[in-house]
């Protein structure tokens, strides 16, 4: 299938063997049982290695999805809230949004004002920002407190290398003595 000739030729173990015609290389190949695979299509001239393709194919998918389990997908949370939330809600509410922005979640908060609240709006602004200064070391305002008709919002990120440990806490027998 490899149409340009003449190409590089590598080895299974990964030595450099020359620039050879595209016939001269596949000789190569079948003469030691195994297949002709082109790597670098775009690099000139062409780089092709006698390696078995299966395997090949095998470790190709092996690599992505390796490298597609550490990938991070960001969710977007919503925290709603109201300006006349008590002590002990505010804080119930803040150890969900922490555990969510040190998984590297974005967190939505929201609050909305009804009827005469809308008078009194700085109370808000004011919730929002504690919220801000709160979360500082773990995260950074990606929406600064926006106000849309009667609802008040401002969107935080979590920094990147805060993720939770996955320990057991140290329940180590060691530890018991």
């Amino acid at each position: 299938m490899i149409r340009i000739s003449p190409i590089r030729v590598i080895d299974e173990e990964g030595n450099q063997i020359g620039i050879m015609s595209n016939d001269e290389a596949l000789a190569m190949a079948r003469e030691r049982g195994l297949d002709l695979v082109e790597i670098a299509p775009k690099a000139k001239p062409p780089v092709c290695k006698i390696i078995d393709y299966g395997k090949y194919k095998y470790e190709k998918n092996k690599k992505a999805k390796r490298a597609k389990k550490k990938q991070h997908v960001t969710h977007l949370k919503e925290i709603k809230l109201s300006t006349k939330i008590e002590e002990h809600d505010i804080n119930f509410k803040m150890k969900h949004a922490e555990n969510f922005l040190v998984d590297r979640d974005k967190v939505k908060f929201t609050i909305k004002f009804r009827g005469r609240e809308m008078q009194h709006q700085e109370i808000g602004y004011k919730l929002l920002e504690d919220i801000k200064e709160r979360f500082r070391d773990i995260s950074f305002v990606e929406k600064e407190p926006t106000r849309m008709g009667n609802t008040l919002s401002m969107t935080l990120v979590g920094k990147p290398g805060l993720e939770n440990d996955e320990s057991d806490g140290g329940n180590d027998a060691e530890d018991q003595d």
